[in-house]
């Protein structure tokens, strides 16, 4: 018998162009699916793009401070996805370093360098990805 893993696929999109991602089966996954779609104003810290989702969730005992490039994770203490890139104002040299450590939710599909054509302020939007 075959298990089926159910993976979450999101869009975000902001003025400039989008991405999807692909999220792994979590609780804080599922706490966000169920809230999409939404729309937020992204915030820039360092080559990190976070932004609130009105969601609330506890730290996961996974939840990671140091990620890669491209990783989709859940701050915790703001209520917000945190979109990292590249270094923040925190990091130690090129890491990702988010200000606190949060929930990983899964990866960016294609490049996350994209994410640098967000502006402060930018609309962003989030909506699943119907199969």
């Amino acid at each position: 018998m075959q298990t089926h893993s159910t993976t979450t696929r999101i869009r975000i999109s902001w003025p400039a162009g989008h991405l999807t991602a692909t999220l792994d089966d979590t609780a804080t996954t599922q706490a966000l699916a169920k809230a999409l779609p939404l729309t937020s104003v992204a915030r820039t810290w360092g080559e990190e793009v976070y932004f609130d989702t009105g969601v609330s969730v506890s730290r996961e005992t996974t939840a990671q401070q140091v990620v890669e490039p491209g990783t989709v994770a859940f701050w915790t203490d703001g209520d917000a996805l945190a979109l990292p890139y590249g270094p923040t104002p925190i990091s130690r040299g090129d890491e990702c370093r988010l200000a606190s450590p949060c929930n990983v939710m899964g990866r960016l599909d294609g490049d996350a360098r994209a994410l640098a054509t967000v502006r402060d302020g930018d609309p962003v939007r989030v909506e699943l990805i119907e199969d």
